[in-house]
């Protein structure tokens, strides 16, 4: 029996999730931050949360359009200039934000990594996110290719397809808990705690993009590009950026 996907209030719900998503996740983060002594000024920690939205809207809106590099090279085509605004991605959220982040930090002189105390916060924002895309079926472009496989679900097109939101769902939910459990048991670095986050996302995000419609680049989707792209730069980050920055955060007692 087909799942009522996408069903009349989809569209709102996914509106709505979406919102919900932001403030659980900025409740947990101003959580999170009363548990720590942060180096970070309150000054610049707001100029950094000013970039990294700056970042991921632009982002977003940027890799996103660029999943139809016919659309985005002929003006967003049928749908004109509206394409550029209506087309986003998870992916070019995260590294637009992570990239305006750094450059801020460069500006400001903050050399002490900032972005653990943000993991945790994305996670949630994004798992609940993606719920909304999973009811949305396939008005939704996260849904996967067809497949007579048994993990197949009728998203609303009357074929069975991968859900593609769902798995990216577990996946969240799966990552968060290894890394929640990593963090009590292990001493990470600064910083560490976000690169794993980050990059694992990358990492699932290239991979799944195999079972996503894509148009391919020289066999590859713009998102999986952009995985690329940030992966490359974690490696030389890495290598070259200075791993002993300095602490990011010491953990408050009590």
């Amino acid at each position: 029996m087909p799942l009522p996907i996408p069903f009349p209030a989809a569209p709102a719900l996914h509106f709505g999730l979406e919102v919900i998503g932001v403030m659980v996740a900025f409740s947990l983060y101003t959580r999170l931050k009363k548990g720590i002594v942060d180096p970070i000024s309150e000054e610049h920690r707001t100029y950094l949360l000013i970039a990294a939205t700056l970042g991921a809207v632009v982002g977003s809106r940027l890799l996103g359009s660029l999943e139809s590099p016919e659309l985005f090279f002929s003006g967003g085509g049928k749908y004109g200039p509206i394409y550029y605004f209506q087309a986003k991605t998870v992916v070019g959220g995260l590294l637009g934000g992570l990239f305006t982040i750094e450059a801020t930090k460069k500006w400001l002189g903050i050399r002490h990594r900032s972005g653990d105390v943000y993991a945790f916060p994305l996670m949630l924002a994004m798992f609940i996110g993606r719920i909304g895309c999973f009811g949305m079926g396939v008005l939704e472009p996260t849904y996967g290719v067809v497949t007579d496989s048994w993990l197949g679900i009728d998203l609303g097109d009357g074929t069975l397809r991968h859900a593609t939101a769902l798995y990216e769902m577990l996946f969240l939910l799966g990552w968060a808990i290894v890394l929640f459990i990593l963090k009590r048991q292990v001493a990470l670095r600064p910083g560490r705690l976000f690169m794993l986050f980050l990059s694992a996302y990358l990492v699932y995000r290239f991979s799944i993009g195999f079972q996503q419609p894509l148009i391919p680049v020289a066999g590859l989707g713009a998102i999986q590009w952009a995985c690329l792209l940030g992966l490359g730069w974690y490696v030389i980050d890495e290598r070259f950026g200075g791993a002993d920055a300095g602490a990011e955060e010491v953990e408050g007692q009590g």
